[in-house]
């Protein structure tokens, strides 16, 4: 038989090539479809740079080796959507995948399993929903998964043993049922299951991770306590110990086979004598209660009747001249120090607890915030804030929180980080209560009320215009409150920045409040208004970064620009969000449309405010790495009023404007 021609058998080698399943799939193509139908599915307007005309390797997000993808990485890069099947399986090269911070919801795709090189997922912050599918649990080389922050849901699946490699598993912030089944994996270091449905007692692998793994579960032992009916010497899931000497010679020689056994007589008797012994205690408790309650003195009585009678007072709010406000309830303060002094509400310290210079010589304790007069500054997303004047005439702020069912040992540690932070430009949290029913925190109180009243209240024709000095000046001072919290720790954030939480001195000075109370609230709380400042990649408030802030603040240069109130669903009729119309109105040109009628009558300030604009831009970029830091953001606004100011050091609030109102 003559041999074939070459070109005949390199055919016939390209034929059969080609019946192999998957062989001309493996290539940088193949990537490049699956990438562009991940596009099409969850981030049609979010990736502009995955097109033809730029190369695979250089599409945002994505990194190649050998031509092949091997990490995708798209943090807080605004997918929507659920990911569609049979796409991320064809990137079968990858060993990094990274969808934290995104809006995806539904399952997991099964053609994960076709990953066989995959080490780390980042999934966390989205909406997946459903339980950990199967093909999670045959990924061999998995090394990171991060699934906090989602809605999955039913048991935690014993195959997690399956992922003999893992060192990191997060799985905080969903709805897992059930309790945890023992893991038996030999390399984890990083776990968290906290803020889940769980009950049951850790398993004896798990014991050694800290108290923070498992917070806000029905979870017990280990970092949590002693489940009940555990104790220190038999341990749940333990043999019992033998009584001491139980198996040992005893003093006088004896082996233990002469020890005999108690006979049931004997435990009968023990049993009812440990009865009787229980309720003598307990009648003896009764009559000394009882003797105590009788012999309380008249003095007592008085004050618990006069205690009980504070509630009703002040019962319309007023406004600064004393009329009547809008009907709601003013007395709450005092009612709250009512009900905690007279016992109805329990649990917590009985007092106030107080941070900072003060907390050496409090200038006042809770009997003094009961008898304190009272009215309604405005409620909020974590409560209610009350003006309260003593009877010396000092005032401060008590905001009332609301949806803080955390323990007194974890409520305290998170707030005493917040006590912690004392800066000149930060409104320090002086004090706070904590009980069973109330929670109160106590501030400064600032007489200026809040950057919100100021940019969007009385527009009137008697209005004294907010001019450009005045906006950059609380623009900086913000900043530079904002960016101290930032430098306490690097995981540090403010958590809720707005023009309602920056507040103002009598000299018009920039003050930054309620810094660090989304991380009071538990994981069913829900804001009943969607904030116009909140960056795209958060999906839980209780977990703001760095970034997020930045975005906030880049929402609050904005609106201190333009005059818009971001709160709003849409800031015009295309229905576009205060930092999209921005965008849309700067593509076009550079126009006065953008700006705030009241800052075009200063036209010596255009290039400024122009500078000032494009920062803000920066800091409402929607990926998280292209925002710069608050201090970078901090140190450009300075540099801009120097400019406007004609070299000028700019004035620094710290320290000046109106004494403390303690």
């Amino acid at each position: 038989m003559a041999p074939m021609p070459a070109p005949a058998v390199a055919l016939a080698v390209l034929v059969l090539l080609s019946a192999v399943p998957g062989y001309f799939s493996d290539d940088l193509n193949t990537d490049a479809q699956a990438l562009q139908a991940l596009r099409s599915a969850v981030g049609k307007s979010a990736l502009p740079s995955w097109n033809s005309s730029t190369p695979t390797c250089n599409w945002q997000g994505v990194t190649c080796e050998s031509g092949r993808v091997t990490e995708l990485r798209l943090p807080g890069a605004g997918l929507m959507g659920t990911l569609p099947s049979n796409v991320l399986g064809n990137l079968s090269a990858l060993r990094t995948l990274s969808l934290r911070y995104n809006a995806l919801t539904g399952p997991i795709p099964d053609d994960l399993s076709r990953l066989p090189e995959l080490r780390a997922i980042y999934f966390q912050h989205n909406s997946f929903s459903g339980e950990v599918p199967a093909s999670v649990f045959t990924l061999k080389n998995l090394v990171r998964l991060d699934l906090a922050g989602n809605k999955f849901s039913g048991e935690i699946s014993p195959d997690f043993n399956k992922l003999n490699r893992l060192g990191t598993l997060f799985l905080d912030g969903n709805s897992f049922t059930g309790e945890i089944p023992k893991l038996d994996l030999p390399t984890l270091s990083q776990f968290n299951v906290s803020y889940n449905k769980l009950n049951g007692s850790i398993p004896r692998s798990l014991r050694k991770m800290p108290k923070d793994s498992f917070l806000g579960t029905g979870l017990c032992g280990g970092p949590l306590g002693l489940c009940p009916g555990e104790t220190a010497l038999t341990p749940a899931g333990s043999p019992e110990v033998q009584p001491a000497g139980g198996g040992a010679a005893d003093a006088g020689g004896a082996s233990s086979g002469t020890k005999k056994k108690l006979s049931g007589g004997a435990i009968a008797g023990i049993a009812i004598g440990c009865v009787f012994g229980v309720l003598l205690l307990l009648a003896l408790i009764f009559l000394l209660c009882r003797k105590k309650s009788s012999s309380s003195t008249p003095a007592t009585a008085v004050e618990k009747g006069r205690d009980l009678q504070m509630a009703p007072m002040d019962m319309e709010p007023k406004g600064q001249n004393g009329s009547a406000g809008n009907g709601a309830h003013v007395g709450a303060v005092a009612a709250a120090a009512a009900a905690a002094k007279t016992g109805g509400a329990t649990g917590g310290s009985k007092k106030l607890i107080f941070f900072g210079p003060m907390a050496a010589a409090p200038p006042f304790d809770l009997e003094d915030l009961l008898r304190a007069s009272a009215e309604v500054l405005g409620k909020g997303a974590f409560g209610t804030a009350y003006k309260a004047v003593m009877e010396s005439g000092s005032a401060v702020a008590v905001k009332r929180l609301k949806d803080v069912d955390l323990p007194e040992p974890e409520f305290r540690e998170r707030i005493a980080a917040i006590g912690a932070v004392q800066h000149e430009l930060v409104v320090p949290l002086r004090a706070y209560y904590f009980s069973k029913d109330e929670k109160l925190l106590v501030y400064d109180y600032m007489s200026m009320g809040s950057l919100s009243a100021l940019l969007h209240g009385n527009r009137a024709s008697g209005r004294t215009p907010l001019d450009w000095e005045t906006r950059s000046a609380i623009a900086l001072a913000a900043a530079r409150g904002v960016a101290h919290i930032h430098s306490t720790g690097p995981t540090a954030s403010h958590g809720n920045i707005k023009s309602s939480n920056v507040l103002l001195t009598k000299n018009y000075e920039a003050r930054v409040s309620d810094h660090g109370l989304p991380t009071l609230v538990g994981p069913s709380f829900s804001p009943t208004r969607v904030s116009g400042y909140r960056a795209p990649e958060v999906t839980d408030i209780r977990r703001v970064s760095q970034k997020a802030d930045v975005y906030s603040f880049g929402v609050l240069l904005l609106e201190l620009l333009t005059g818009k109130a971001p709160t709003h669903a849409v800031v015009n009729e295309e229905g576009l969000d205060l930092p999209r119309w921005v965008q849309s109105v700067v593509r076009e040109e550079w126009t006065a449309e953008v700006f705030d009628q009241e800052l075009l009558r200063y036209q010596n300030v255009e290039e400024e405010m122009v500078q000032l604009l494009q920062l803000a831009i920066d800091c409402s970029a929607q990926h998280p790495d292209r925002r710069p830091s608050m201090s970078e953001v901090a140190a450009r606004i300075d540099e801009i009023r120097r400019s406007s100011l004609g070299d000028r050091p700019a004035t620094d609030s710290a320290g000046e404007g109106e004494e403390p109102s303690l």
